[in-house]
This record gives C-alpha cells, structure tokens and sequence, in this order.
C-alpha cells in the first residue's frame, strides 16, 4: 500500500516539498546565525575607523583647508600675553608658528583664557590648544594630551651663580626668601633641613626684590617669575639651581584625534631634538629646557 502510495505522482511532489522546506529552513536559520556573526565582527572591525569618521580627521582637515586655528593664552606671561604692538606674543605663541610652518598651513591665533581654553577646543572653536597647560587625570576625561610636554613649568630654588645650592641639602649654609603661603613655602617648610633660615614676603615682587637687593642668598619660585628677572637683569647672573616640583606644559587636542596626536608628537620629537625648543626656552624663560623625559 506504502509503496503504491508512494509511486504516485501527488505523493512524490508532496515529499519533494517537504524536504524542500526542511532544507530551506536549516540553511536560513544557519545563515541567521552566519549574517550576525558577520555583522558583529564588522562592526568591531569597523569601531575605531567610524569614531575617527565621527569626528572627523582635524589633521586632514587642517591640511585641506591650509589653516590651522590654534588657542594660546592672552593673559599668561611670557607664555602668551599681547605686546605694546597690540600682536600677541610669548612661548606658546612662538610654538603655535612653528606648526603652522611645519604644517605649511596658514595659522589663526585663537586667544584663550584658562577657564575657556578647553570648551573653545571641545566646541571646535580651536583644532589645538598651547595654553601652558598642565596634563591632569581630570583635564584628559575631555580632551588628549600630546605624550610628551613642550614647555616647562616648575618651582625651583634660583640664586646667582656664585652660590653653590644643587638640592635641598645645600639650603642649610643660607637665607632662602619665599612667598609666603606660597607652593614653594609649603614645599620649603616640607624639605628644607633644619636651621634653614627662611624668610618669607607679602608677595612675588617683594621676594624678588629681596633676592636682587642681596636681603636673601636665593630665592624659591616658578620658573615663569625668574625667567623675567634673568632676563631683565643678566648682570645678577641669576641662574636655577634645582627644580623643587615640576608640572611641565601639553599641548591639547580633542578627544578621539589620534592622527592630529600622532603627528604633535612627531613634532614634539623633532623639535626637541633640533633643539629650537630649547632655543625659545632661553629666549622667553631665560633658561635651557628644563622638563622630565618619560
């Protein structure tokens, strides 16, 4: 009966179907699986080439245009501050040119103050942010910092040449002047040895004028606040003797624009390397380069 039933034409054609439809649904249903797997590791694939495409490549987009807006600071001596010729001027200034010329790009100076210089970055007011700016786990939620600092920014006991200071050691055998209340008075209070004579002052201008006047044998402060006095006073032969807390300078750019922080780097390197950081070091701080290798 089976196999009268099975010779029968409708029979077949019934059979026929039915291992059609079986087939076509094991081979959809693995494909399902197939095609998710796929689309799964081509969006991982894909990941880092959609956020760049997200924000776009700033450093492609610089060159195109043959601009680059760059954020220096207005207020900030002598990293960047605005000269009696009303052009801005300063460290900063000078290393933001410096890009533009190795960029060989166009430069727009975008002056910034120390509350706006990130948002303006953020906002895309600005490509790159030199704006004597310290790199802080904080700061780095949003936005990158190059790897490397380009400017220094330290505390450091300073004093003629003539008196032989090369660490807190030394201090004991002289009068260090400070600010009162200042990071350095609190550092000297900290670390100075024991008997160090240390006299402390209303302000900056007064423990400089101290300092010049012979009243102290060195002084603490930052190394921006010396490198006026060296350099408006070269026959003191005022010179750093040693570096008491270093927070050296990064340049900044947004969050995501790995090529543009590939290529800061480079830069960094290079001119470091060149020794023209060190060159405007001297000019502006008064002093060589003085900032940590990691």
């Amino acid at each position: 009966m089976l196999k009268k039933l099975f010779r029968t034409p409708n029979f077949r054609k019934l059979i026929a179907a039915s291992i059609c439809f079986i087939f076509t649904v094991g081979v959809v249903a693995c494909s399902s699986g197939s095609i998710t797997s796929q689309e799964v590791a081509g969006d991982v694939a894909d990941a880092p080439a959609a956020s760049t495409a997200s924000g776009g490549s700033t450093l492609d987009t610089v060159l195109s245009a043959g601009m680059i807006r760059i954020a220096v600071p207005q207020d900030s001596p002598p990293f960047g501050s605005v000269g009696t010729d009303g052009q801005p001027q300063g460290y900063d200034v000078d290393v933001a040119q410096m890009i533009a010329e190795s960029m060989e790009v166009e430069l727009e100076l975008v002056p910034v103050t120390s509350t706006n210089r990130i948002p303006y970055l953020e906002t895309g007011r600005a490509d790159l942010v030199i704006s004597s700016m310290g790199a802080t786990p904080e700061r780095a939620k949003s936005i990158y910092f190059s790897s490397t600092p380009y400017a220094p920014f330290f505390s450091g006991i300073y004093g003629p040449s003539s008196v032989n200071v090369s660490g807190y050691s030394d201090l004991g055998d002289y009068t260090v002047g400070v600010t009162q209340g200042a990071l350095e008075d609190l550092e000297l209070t900290e670390k100075a040895p024991e008997g160090t004579e240390i006299r402390r002052f209303e302000d900056n201008s007064t423990t400089i004028s101290a300092l010049l006047a012979g009243q102290v044998d060195v002084a603490a402060t930052g190394n921006t606040i010396a490198g006026k006095v060296i350099k408006d006073n070269p026959d003191k032969a005022i010179e750093n003797k040693f570096v008491m807390k270093n927070s050296p300078c990064y340049i900044g750019m947004r969050r995501g624009d790995q090529d543009m922080l590939e290529w800061v780097n480079v830069f960094i390197r290079n001119k470091r390397l060149s020794g023209e950081l060190n060159d405007l070091s001297m000019q502006w701080f008064g002093e060589p380069l003085n900032i940590p290798t990691f």
